[in-house]
Protein backbone atom coordinates (compact mmCIF):
# COMPACT_ATOMS: atom_id res chain seq x y z
CA UNK A 1 0.00 0.00 0.00
CA UNK A 2 1.35 3.36 -0.77
CA UNK A 3 1.23 6.40 1.54
CA UNK A 4 -1.72 8.23 -0.80
CA UNK A 5 -3.75 4.43 0.25
CA UNK A 6 -2.35 4.37 4.16
CA UNK A 7 -3.54 8.40 4.08
CA UNK A 8 -7.31 7.04 3.48
CA UNK A 9 -6.82 4.71 5.58
CA UNK A 10 -5.98 6.59 8.43
CA UNK A 11 -8.89 8.83 7.41
CA UNK A 12 -11.45 6.19 7.29
CA UNK A 13 -10.40 5.16 10.86
CA UNK A 14 -10.31 8.43 12.08
CA UNK A 15 -13.55 9.58 11.51
CA UNK A 16 -14.88 5.89 13.08
CA UNK A 17 -12.47 6.83 15.80
CA UNK A 18 -14.53 10.17 16.09
CA UNK A 19 -17.96 8.85 16.09
CA UNK A 20 -16.78 6.39 18.84
CA UNK A 21 -14.94 8.86 20.99
CA UNK A 22 -18.04 11.46 20.84
CA UNK A 23 -20.74 8.19 21.47
CA UNK A 24 -18.70 7.42 24.62
CA UNK A 25 -18.59 11.02 25.59
CA UNK A 26 -22.89 11.06 25.28
CA UNK A 27 -22.90 8.09 27.39
CA UNK A 28 -20.75 8.72 30.04
CA UNK A 29 -22.96 12.32 30.43
CA UNK A 30 -26.52 10.56 29.77
CA UNK A 31 -25.36 8.26 32.91
CA UNK A 32 -23.99 10.65 35.69
CA UNK A 33 -26.44 10.59 38.71
CA UNK A 34 -28.11 13.45 39.19
CA UNK A 35 -29.79 16.02 37.44
CA UNK A 36 -27.80 18.06 35.08
CA UNK A 37 -29.58 21.16 35.46
CA UNK A 38 -30.45 21.11 39.21
CA UNK A 39 -26.77 23.09 39.63
CA UNK A 40 -28.55 25.56 37.66
CA UNK A 41 -31.83 25.76 38.75
CA UNK A 42 -30.86 25.90 42.30
CA UNK A 43 -29.34 29.93 41.83
CA UNK A 44 -32.57 30.97 40.38
CA UNK A 45 -34.60 32.11 42.66
CA UNK A 46 -38.29 31.77 42.88
CA UNK A 47 -38.23 29.46 40.41
CA UNK A 48 -41.76 27.24 39.76
CA UNK A 49 -42.04 23.80 38.20
CA UNK A 50 -43.68 25.68 34.47
CA UNK A 51 -40.30 27.67 34.51
CA UNK A 52 -38.38 24.43 35.31
CA UNK A 53 -39.97 22.52 32.36
CA UNK A 54 -38.83 25.61 29.76
CA UNK A 55 -35.69 25.55 31.00
CA UNK A 56 -35.79 21.81 30.35
CA UNK A 57 -36.98 22.29 27.12
CA UNK A 58 -34.58 24.75 26.06
CA UNK A 59 -31.60 22.49 26.69
CA UNK A 60 -33.47 19.70 24.80
CA UNK A 61 -33.55 17.31 27.87
CA UNK A 62 -36.96 16.78 27.54
CA UNK A 63 -36.43 14.77 24.99
CA UNK A 64 -36.15 10.98 24.16
CA UNK A 65 -32.74 9.69 24.82
CA UNK A 66 -31.93 8.68 20.88
CA UNK A 67 -32.97 11.90 19.67
CA UNK A 68 -30.73 14.08 22.28
CA UNK A 69 -28.05 11.75 20.52
CA UNK A 70 -28.49 12.42 17.09
CA UNK A 71 -29.25 16.48 17.85
CA UNK A 72 -25.46 15.81 20.30
CA UNK A 73 -23.71 14.66 17.09
CA UNK A 74 -25.13 16.69 15.33
CA UNK A 75 -23.94 19.83 17.10
CA UNK A 76 -20.41 18.07 17.34
CA UNK A 77 -19.45 18.02 14.19
CA UNK A 78 -20.97 21.21 13.26
CA UNK A 79 -18.95 22.62 16.36
CA UNK A 80 -22.46 24.18 17.38
CA UNK A 81 -21.85 23.23 21.11
CA UNK A 82 -25.02 25.16 22.41
CA UNK A 83 -25.12 27.47 25.74
CA UNK A 84 -23.44 27.23 29.04
CA UNK A 85 -25.66 25.96 31.50
CA UNK A 86 -24.56 28.63 34.08
CA UNK A 87 -22.84 31.13 32.27
CA UNK A 88 -25.77 31.31 29.76
CA UNK A 89 -23.09 32.20 26.57
CA UNK A 90 -22.35 30.29 23.62
CA UNK A 91 -19.41 27.83 24.99
CA UNK A 92 -17.50 28.24 21.34
CA UNK A 93 -17.78 32.05 22.79
CA UNK A 94 -16.24 30.62 26.01
CA UNK A 95 -13.40 28.70 24.38
CA UNK A 96 -12.36 31.05 21.64
CA UNK A 97 -12.07 33.81 25.15
CA UNK A 98 -9.48 31.25 26.99
CA UNK A 99 -8.00 29.87 24.15
CA UNK A 100 -5.06 32.31 23.36
CA UNK A 101 -4.10 32.07 26.86
CA UNK A 102 -3.85 28.76 26.49
CA UNK A 103 -1.87 28.15 23.46
CA UNK A 104 0.38 30.93 24.89
CA UNK A 105 0.99 29.07 28.04
CA UNK A 106 1.26 25.62 26.34
CA UNK A 107 2.78 26.28 23.42
CA UNK A 108 5.37 28.16 25.10
CA UNK A 109 6.46 25.72 27.68
CA UNK A 110 5.81 22.54 25.72
CA UNK A 111 8.15 23.94 22.64
CA UNK A 112 11.19 24.85 24.71
CA UNK A 113 10.63 21.55 27.10
CA UNK A 114 10.66 19.73 23.41
CA UNK A 115 13.80 21.87 22.24
CA UNK A 116 16.19 22.15 25.41
CA UNK A 117 15.12 18.49 26.93
CA UNK A 118 16.03 16.95 23.35
CA UNK A 119 19.14 18.87 23.22
CA UNK A 120 20.22 17.99 27.10
CA UNK A 121 19.27 14.58 26.07
CA UNK A 122 21.68 13.84 23.32
CA UNK A 123 24.53 15.51 24.84
CA UNK A 124 24.00 13.73 27.72
CA UNK A 125 23.99 10.20 26.21
CA UNK A 126 27.43 11.29 24.35
CA UNK A 127 28.98 11.84 27.89
CA UNK A 128 27.31 9.06 28.98
CA UNK A 129 28.39 8.68 33.13
CA UNK A 130 30.46 12.31 33.44
CA UNK A 131 29.79 15.30 34.92
CA UNK A 132 27.44 16.75 32.36
CA UNK A 133 24.98 13.51 32.05
CA UNK A 134 24.89 13.04 36.37
CA UNK A 135 23.69 16.46 36.43
CA UNK A 136 20.97 16.47 33.78
CA UNK A 137 19.91 13.33 34.56
CA UNK A 138 19.60 14.50 38.67
CA UNK A 139 18.04 17.38 37.61
CA UNK A 140 15.72 16.24 35.49
CA UNK A 141 14.65 13.38 37.66
CA UNK A 142 14.18 16.10 40.37
CA UNK A 143 11.83 18.34 38.65
CA UNK A 144 10.07 15.75 36.86
CA UNK A 145 9.48 13.93 40.71
CA UNK A 146 7.89 17.26 42.05
CA UNK A 147 4.39 18.31 41.85
CA UNK A 148 3.85 21.12 39.46
CA UNK A 149 1.54 22.88 42.15
CA UNK A 150 4.30 22.32 44.39
CA UNK A 151 6.51 24.38 42.19
CA UNK A 152 3.86 26.78 41.40
CA UNK A 153 3.39 27.85 45.08
CA UNK A 154 7.04 28.17 45.84
CA UNK A 155 7.12 30.50 42.56
CA UNK A 156 4.21 32.51 44.14
CA UNK A 157 5.80 32.74 47.79
CA UNK A 158 9.55 33.85 46.64
CA UNK A 159 8.34 35.43 43.49
CA UNK A 160 5.30 37.43 44.16
CA UNK A 161 5.30 37.34 48.01
CA UNK A 162 8.30 37.68 49.01
CA UNK A 163 10.11 39.85 46.02
CA UNK A 164 7.13 41.41 44.32
CA UNK A 165 8.93 40.72 40.36
CA UNK A 166 5.76 39.26 39.39
CA UNK A 167 2.13 39.83 39.82
CA UNK A 168 0.10 36.72 41.10
CA UNK A 169 -2.31 35.56 38.55
CA UNK A 170 -4.35 36.58 35.46
CA UNK A 171 -3.31 36.83 31.50
CA UNK A 172 -2.78 40.39 31.37
CA UNK A 173 -3.43 43.92 33.59
CA UNK A 174 -6.74 45.30 33.98
CA UNK A 175 -7.04 47.23 31.57
CA UNK A 176 -4.67 45.94 29.03
CA UNK A 177 -2.32 48.30 27.42
CA UNK A 178 -3.31 49.72 24.04
CA UNK A 179 0.08 50.22 22.65
CA UNK A 180 1.17 46.89 21.26
CA UNK A 181 4.64 46.50 22.12
CA UNK A 182 3.34 47.60 26.09
CA UNK A 183 0.36 44.68 25.93
CA UNK A 184 3.08 42.00 24.16
CA UNK A 185 5.62 42.77 27.02
CA UNK A 186 2.98 42.69 29.57
CA UNK A 187 1.14 39.35 28.12
CA UNK A 188 5.17 38.46 28.29
CA UNK A 189 5.37 39.63 32.15
CA UNK A 190 2.19 37.30 33.56
CA UNK A 191 2.87 34.52 31.10
CA UNK A 192 6.60 33.65 32.82
CA UNK A 193 6.01 32.61 35.98
CA UNK A 194 3.27 29.56 34.82
CA UNK A 195 5.07 28.82 31.81
CA UNK A 196 8.55 28.16 33.87
CA UNK A 197 6.66 25.76 36.36
CA UNK A 198 5.40 23.65 33.17
CA UNK A 199 8.43 23.49 31.37
CA UNK A 200 10.38 22.52 34.40
CA UNK A 201 7.78 19.78 35.32
CA UNK A 202 7.74 18.72 31.98
CA UNK A 203 11.64 18.89 30.39
CA UNK A 204 13.01 16.22 32.22
CA UNK A 205 10.56 13.71 30.43
CA UNK A 206 12.04 14.67 27.37
CA UNK A 207 15.77 14.52 28.55
CA UNK A 208 15.02 11.27 29.95
CA UNK A 209 13.25 9.74 26.71
CA UNK A 210 15.58 11.01 24.29
CA UNK A 211 19.22 10.09 26.82
CA UNK A 212 17.33 6.18 26.33
CA UNK A 213 16.38 5.92 22.55
CA UNK A 214 19.96 7.56 21.87
CA UNK A 215 21.96 4.97 23.94
CA UNK A 216 19.77 2.43 22.14
CA UNK A 217 21.75 3.62 18.66
CA UNK A 218 24.72 5.32 19.52
CA UNK A 219 26.34 2.17 19.49
CA UNK A 220 25.19 0.58 16.04
CA UNK A 221 27.57 0.32 13.37
CA UNK A 222 26.71 3.19 11.34
CA UNK A 223 27.49 5.41 13.65
CA UNK A 224 31.19 4.06 13.69
CA UNK A 225 31.34 4.29 10.18
CA UNK A 226 30.45 7.76 10.30
CA UNK A 227 32.96 8.59 12.94
CA UNK A 228 35.72 6.45 10.66
CA UNK A 229 34.64 9.20 7.51
CA UNK A 230 35.77 11.83 9.95
CA UNK A 231 32.19 13.68 10.59
CA UNK A 232 32.04 16.30 12.88
CA UNK A 233 30.56 14.67 16.08
CA UNK A 234 27.56 17.09 16.47
CA UNK A 235 26.57 15.87 12.83
CA UNK A 236 26.88 12.46 13.68
CA UNK A 237 24.75 13.10 16.95
CA UNK A 238 21.92 15.31 15.54
CA UNK A 239 21.77 13.98 12.12
CA UNK A 240 22.57 10.11 12.29
CA UNK A 241 21.66 9.20 15.49
CA UNK A 242 18.83 11.47 16.80
CA UNK A 243 16.81 11.01 13.17
CA UNK A 244 16.93 6.64 13.87
CA UNK A 245 16.46 7.12 17.42
CA UNK A 246 13.56 9.78 16.84
CA UNK A 247 10.30 7.63 16.22
CA UNK A 248 9.25 7.31 20.37
CA UNK A 249 9.99 11.02 20.71
CA UNK A 250 7.71 11.93 17.98
CA UNK A 251 4.82 9.83 19.65
CA UNK A 252 5.42 11.90 22.77
CA UNK A 253 5.76 15.33 20.83
CA UNK A 254 2.49 14.05 18.97
CA UNK A 255 0.48 13.53 22.17
CA UNK A 256 1.74 16.63 23.99
CA UNK A 257 0.59 18.61 21.08
CA UNK A 258 -2.46 16.80 21.14
CA UNK A 259 -3.15 17.81 24.77
CA UNK A 260 -2.42 21.37 24.13
CA UNK A 261 -5.80 22.95 23.93
CA UNK A 262 -7.03 21.02 26.82
CA UNK A 263 -4.92 23.38 29.33
CA UNK A 264 -2.67 22.90 32.23
CA UNK A 265 -5.62 22.23 34.67
CA UNK A 266 -3.22 22.43 38.43
CA UNK A 267 -0.65 25.35 37.06
CA UNK A 268 -3.54 27.43 35.78
CA UNK A 269 -5.58 27.75 38.95
CA UNK A 270 -2.70 27.87 41.00
CA UNK A 271 -1.56 30.68 39.10
CA UNK A 272 -5.23 32.00 38.59
CA UNK A 273 -4.20 32.03 34.71
CA UNK A 274 -7.62 32.34 32.89
CA UNK A 275 -7.15 29.28 30.36
CA UNK A 276 -8.76 26.23 29.06
CA UNK A 277 -7.63 24.55 32.10
CA UNK A 278 -9.02 26.45 34.92
CA UNK A 279 -12.39 26.62 32.74
CA UNK A 280 -12.62 22.44 32.87
CA UNK A 281 -12.18 22.96 36.76
CA UNK A 282 -14.89 25.49 36.84
CA UNK A 283 -17.25 23.73 34.55
CA UNK A 284 -16.35 20.58 36.81
CA UNK A 285 -16.91 22.41 40.52
CA UNK A 286 -20.55 23.74 38.37
CA UNK A 287 -21.48 20.39 36.86
CA UNK A 288 -21.53 22.44 33.41
CA UNK A 289 -22.15 19.15 31.32
CA UNK A 290 -21.87 20.81 28.13
CA UNK A 291 -19.25 22.46 28.41
CA UNK A 292 -17.57 19.18 29.88
CA UNK A 293 -18.78 17.44 26.52
CA UNK A 294 -17.32 20.41 24.13
CA UNK A 295 -13.77 20.22 26.06
CA UNK A 296 -13.40 16.67 26.00
CA UNK A 297 -14.64 16.50 22.43
CA UNK A 298 -12.18 19.22 21.25
CA UNK A 299 -9.35 17.49 23.32
CA UNK A 300 -10.03 14.07 21.60
CA UNK A 301 -10.48 15.56 18.34
CA UNK A 302 -6.49 16.71 18.96
CA UNK A 303 -5.22 13.51 20.42
CA UNK A 304 -6.52 11.74 16.90
CA UNK A 305 -5.37 14.62 14.67
CA UNK A 306 -1.90 14.47 16.19
CA UNK A 307 -1.94 10.88 16.50
CA UNK A 308 -2.45 10.75 12.49
CA UNK A 309 0.42 13.38 12.08
CA UNK A 310 2.80 11.34 13.93
CA UNK A 311 1.86 8.25 11.88
CA UNK A 312 2.81 10.06 8.68
CA UNK A 313 5.72 11.18 10.15
CA UNK A 314 7.31 7.57 10.64
CA UNK A 315 7.88 6.63 7.27
CA UNK A 316 9.22 10.47 6.39
CA UNK A 317 11.64 10.01 9.46
CA UNK A 318 12.77 6.66 8.91
CA UNK A 319 12.47 4.87 5.84
CA UNK A 320 12.45 1.41 7.22
CA UNK A 321 8.80 1.98 8.20
CA UNK A 322 6.70 0.74 5.26
CA UNK A 323 3.08 2.39 4.70
CA UNK A 324 0.53 -0.83 4.93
Amino acid sequence: MGLRGYVAKRIIYSFILIFFVLTLNFVIFALMPGDPLAAYVNRISNINAEMAAQIRKEFGLDRPLYERYFIYLQKMFTFNFGKSLLVQSPIAEEIGRRLTNTLLLMGSSSILSIVIGIVLGVLAARKRGGVLDNTVVISSLTTFSLPVFWIGMVFLTIFCFMLHWFPLGGAYPTPPPTDPLQYVLARLYYLFLPALALFLFQYGNYVLLTRACVLETITEDYVVTARAKGLKERTILFKHVLKNASLPLITNVALTFGFLLSGAMITETVFNYPGMGRFTLDAINNLDTPILGAIFYVTALCVIIANFAADILYGVIDPRVKYG
